[in-house]
């Protein structure tokens, strides 16, 4: 296991790499470099993630290796089809993996999200609109959202 760190307009980002893919991304407050090499599959999403900082990209395909449960991983894989720039309520997404009564769960998964910005959990939100449960900090949320142009007035999809 690799680890490589980032700096971004919204602090440091360390990323965690195995030979399978990416298992990290986190915003973390310090930074030692424990890597003299970067894989291949590491430059490709440290570039990626530096183009997406700067505007200039909206989807991530560097390959992806999230550690979790079986239902965990089918809550991060319905975040990453939520659109650039548009956001889904807690229950919408329940509601999409069939059960609005697990949206406690499903909460539970999306706060457990461990490759940030590339799974988009911070478009999901509040039923009522409001910025909620981000593990990077609702103000690196109400940032993210707003480099994607999405405007802080909600307007759910």
């Amino acid at each position: 296991m690799d680890t490589y760190y980032l700096d971004s307009p919204l602090g440091t980002i360390k990323v965690r790499v195995d030979a399978a893919g990416i298992q990290e991304v986190c915003f973390v407050e310090a930074c030692v470099n424990e890597t003299t090499t970067v894989p291949d599959h590491l430059v490709s999403c440290m570039k990626q993630l530096q183009q997406y900082f700067e505007v200039k990209r909206q989807q991530f395909d560097f390959n992806i290796n999230p550690q979790g449960t079986v239902f965990q991983k089918k809550i991060w894989g319905l975040l990453a089809s939520l659109p650039f720039g548009r956001t889904l309520s807690y229950i919408k997404v329940a509601r999409s993996y069939g059960n609005t009564k697990a949206v406690r769960a499903v909460a539970a998964a999306i706060g457990k999200n461990p490759i940030l910005v590339a799974i988009p959990c911070r478009r999901v939100i509040g039923s009522d609109g409001s910025l909620v449960g981000y593990s990077g900090g609702i103000d690196r949320k109400r940032k993210l959202l707003q480099l994607e142009g999405y405007p802080m007035q909600t307007t759910l999809i």
